[in-house]
């Protein structure tokens, strides 16, 4: 997520705020994206788009974040609105009543944490496991040595279902944290690494079903740099996580059933009333309502096939196995142009509709003079 960061703004080097360490220069990966100078959202705007009373015009605001990004200097701000944490309508009063009864809660979230696991808010964090699967307590004496200098230690077995798959998964957290965008030199200071652990912890216990999985240190570590108090970027990652959440766990009957049974002719689109469309989400609406499921696939796969043919070369010259493949596939995703991809995609598709459309005249012709 580094690379979420590093990005040109207004035409200030984003070194200024987000440093990489030295011997990590070469590995941080080419960003395309170039904001405009004069169309950044800059703190001057963004406090010029609230109202007195401070109600957000937020789409004055999101005009200004599509034509050139936002300022690093506000975008911690910003993103705590973008995310919804705070309701835009919502007046000055309101979001501070709100940020307050957020932050007493998370404290009252890491103190009981801290109950149970004392190195939680210490400043460290665990990267070996203390427990076995069961619930006992590890009895190796390098783990146990381990786990004194990081201030855990368990000597009776747990019991409880939650608690213990939650003890399981922290030492997994902790590795996960110590590779978390590892090029900026703000995770050099072990202060940082132990908020984002923290925060993936905290996050863990309160919600149990989803816990944690590899890849949500990487959700995380954006928050935990732009949101200078803990409690604040737990928030907004737990906003982040929420909208995630609800894309993931999208589900449409009626599409799905026309995917797996594609062998059908089914020319009537499914009958679903609105109240029912509700539950869908936006994207997959229009396709409901007109029992269309695949159309939006052409352009995909014009956009993988201007791709393909604009690095041809370079997979005949490079590529001597799958493994070649593999990583040359992602060079080229961690450097495309999304703009100049879908240009090049749409100018394929056009390309190829014009000689359809030459084919299907010359049949025609062809057929006209057959029956004459």
């Amino acid at each position: 997520m580094a690379s979420l960061l590093l990005r040109k703004s207004g035409g200030e080097d984003l070194d200024v705020f987000y440093p990489i360490r030295p011997e990590c220069q070469a590995d941080v990966p080419k960003i395309r994206f170039r904001a405009r100078a004069g169309k950044t959202l800059s703190a001057r705007r963004w406090h010029a788009a609230f109202s007195e009373d401070g109600r957000l015009d937020m789409a004055k605001v999101l005009r200004r974040i599509q034509r050139g990004g936002i300022h690093p200097s506000i975008k911690g701000l910003v993103w705590e609105f973008l995310l919804g944490c705070y309701d835009p309508n919502s007046t000055f009063e309101e979001q501070n009543q709100l940020k307050q009864r957020r932050r007493q809660q998370y404290n009252a979230w890491k103190t009981e944490c801290q109950n149970m696991v004392p190195v939680i808010g210490s400043g460290k964090f665990i990267t070996t496991a203390f427990l076995t699967d069961d619930g006992q307590p590890l009895q190796d004496s390098s783990t146990n040595s381990d786990l004194q200098d990081q201030e855990c230690h368990v000597n009776s077995s747990i019991s409880d279902k939650k608690v213990l798959q939650w003890m399981l998964c922290l030492h997994q957290i902790g590795l996960d944290v110590v590779r978390t965008d590892r090029a900026l030199v703000f995770y050099e200071n072990k202060a940082n690494q132990s908020k984002l652990w923290d925060v993936l912890a905290i996050y863990s216990w309160v919600d149990s079903d989803i816990g944690y999985v590899q890849g949500m240190n990487d959700i995380c570590s954006p928050m935990v740099i732009l949101l200078e108090n803990e409690a604040d970027a737990f928030w907004c990652y737990e906003h982040a996580m929420r909208r995630l959440l609800m894309w993931a766990m999208e589900y449409n009957p009626n599409i799905f059933l026309l995917y797996k049974d594609s062998s059908s002719n089914k020319s009537d689109p499914p009958k679903v009333n609105d109240k029912m469309l509700k539950h869908y989400g936006k994207f997959e609406r229009k396709n409901v309502k007109s029992g269309q499921t695949d159309n939006q696939s052409a352009l995909a796969v014009f956009l993988v096939a201007s791709v393909l043919e604009n690095r041809n070369k370079k997979f005949l010259k490079e590529a001597k196995g799958l493994d070649d493949v593999v990583k040359i596939l992602g060079d080229i995703i961690r450097n495309l142009d999304a703009k100049k991809a879908c240009d090049e995609a749409l100018k394929l598709h056009k390309k190829y509709l014009s000689k359809v459309g030459s084919i299907l005249l010359s049949l025609t012709l062809l057929n006209n003079y057959t029956l004459s």
